[in-house]
């Protein structure tokens, strides 16, 4: 079993930042693909971002790359989503997700991950 716990959600101006944690435990973090996903009130899930177990692949949604970053710590079993530029349709609540993998494939899709969190609140409003 994998635990996942988010943190860094919260209210933010358009045009601001936010980075949000993800913490896992459980497994050795170094052997998880590692995903971030959102979910706005009344749409589907949607993905967003995923790196690779060494953090050598990353993946993004055409529409946020550029403006939004993954990154992981090993060290701290940490993987970072960094989010810049945010706009009110940022909003939703973002999850992360964890599959144990063996090579540096990285899925960019819901059903590719096993484990999740409880996910984070981020609002974008003035």
């Amino acid at each position: 079993q994998v635990q996942l716990v988010e943190s860094g959600g919260g209210l933010v101006q358009p045009g601001g930042s936010l980075r949000l944690s993800c913490v896992a435990s459980g497994r050795a973090f170094n052997l998880l693909s590692m995903g971030w996903f959102r979910q706005a009130p009344g749409k589907e899930r949607e993905f967003v971002a995923a790196i690779s177990r060494g953090g050598g692949v990353t993946r993004y949604v055409d529409s946020m790359e550029g403006r939004f970053t993954i990154s992981r710590d090993n060290a701290k079993n940490t993987v970072y989503l960094q989010m810049n530029s945010l706009k009110p349709e940022d909003t939703a609540v973002y999850s992360c997700a964890a599959v144990l993998s063996f090579t540096s494939a990285v899925p960019t899709t819901a059903p590719g991950y096993n484990f999740w969190g409880q996910g984070t609140q981020v609002t974008v409003s003035s």
